[in-house]
């Protein structure tokens, strides 16, 4: 069971990989503006904020998980599949976004339960995502410097093939009819948790938008930059390795708020410290807090916050809070700082953020989480 997880998060990040590093580069030599290329890869985080935690209460009210998992891959390989050959790229990429959105929610609430309650192992799985992400970045360009980047889009259909037939293999998931999800209510836990997850996607935010552009204003490398970013990625899977020891130790409200002030110091040291290498080189190794750790005690939390049957509406509900809605707002955010206060106010901000996040997941630890 352990491998088809693994396998499908590997597959889907290579795919996201790909997609991330280069689609941008296939927009531009459609002929997309700065603009129209910015609106595109804005469709899918704005799905994110409301199509989740729809298809999260279909899985659990009709118990078909695995089903609209196989339904969001088939969809999603079909979407680039035709999109060289039409004109509205944005329609394409919206409807695609709204069908898929709650793959990877859903899939997270496949693995949580298939760990009968060993939470700690969803790390060792989850690596082979971020496995697959470095994979895709670096093999995506060696690939791109022998084809054409039009042929991007069948690339990106064939990698979601790959990952539809991991899909294939997955556990069922709850195959109960999901009264709980009709009933659920909201509990100051569920909260708490929704909160620290929104606050830490704000944070976020300002390192996705504005991380590299700060570093080259200050005078790095495209190089450098490029080895900060692999560093934090592999950062992530080295806490993803050790998690079970980690859970076993450590209470996840714990977790939580240690992954927070760790954001707490790594976005001060961004906006104040980027003078200094080494101290920005420590700032992007705790990423394997700021992402790895939070995101792996977020998903166990909402496995224990919401009842039995609501667990895909549960994570697909996190998704689309933090994920979703907190990546938007903390881009936007991060805008507006970076505007009236450049680098210095903008991770600044992030830092603030962070530690409002700290104080919902103090909330959780009094809650006994």
């Amino acid at each position: 069971m352990g491998f088809r997880l693994s396998a499908f998060y590997f597959t889907f990040f290579l795919h996201g990989g790909v997609y991330v590093a280069y689609f941008p580069l296939y927009l531009a030599d459609r002929g997309l503006s700065a603009v129209q290329i910015a609106w595109v890869l804005a469709l899918p985080p704005l799905a994110r904020t409301f199509a989740p935690a729809a298809w999260g209460w279909l899985a659990d009210a009709s118990g078909a998980h695995r089903g609209i998992v196989i339904f969001s891959c088939a969809v999603t390989a079909a979407a680039f599949a035709v999109l060289p050959f039409v004109k509205e790229i944005s329609l394409v990429i919206a409807l695609m976004s709204i069908l898929s959105a709650g793959a990877l929610p859903l899939v997270e609430a496949i693995t949580l339960g298939s760990l009968a309650g060993q939470a700690g192992r969803y790390g060792p799985i989850r690596l082979w995502g971020s496995v697959g992400f470095i994979a895709a970045v670096l093999a995506g360009g060696a690939w791109l410097d022998f084809q054409p980047v039009a042929m991007l889009p069948a690339a990106l259909a064939l990698l979601m093939l790959a990952t539809l037939a991991t899909a294939v293999g997955l556990p069922a998931g709850n195959a109960r009819a999901g009264a709980e999800a009709v009933r659920l209510r909201f509990t100051p836990a569920i909260g708490a948790l929704l909160g620290a997850g929104f606050c830490m996607a704000v944070a976020h935010g300002a390192l996705y938008a504005f991380f590299s552009l700060y570093l080259e204003q200050r005078g790095y490398s495209g190089t450098t930059i490029g080895v900060l970013w692999t560093l934090g990625v592999l950062a992530e899977i080295v806490v993803f390795a050790y998690l079970p020891q980690l859970f076993r130790r450590y209470a996840l409200s714990s977790i939580l708020v240690a992954s927070l002030l760790c954001a707490v110091l790594r976005f001060a040291a961004i906006g104040w410290a980027t003078h200094e290498v080494w101290i920005v080189l420590l700032a992007q190794l705790l990423h394997a807090a700021t992402f790895g750790s939070f995101h792996a005690a977020s998903v166990a939390a909402v496995h224990q916050v919401f009842p039995p049957g609501a667990q895909a509406t549960g994570q697909t509900l996190f998704s689309s809070v933090s994920y979703g809605a907190g990546a938007a707002a903390g881009t936007v955010l991060a805008g507006w700082a970076w505007a009236a206060g450049g680098g210095e106010l903008t991770f600044s901000v992030a830092a603030v953020a962070s530690l409002a996040g700290a104080l919902f997941a103090v909330m959780l630890k009094r809650a006994g989480l």
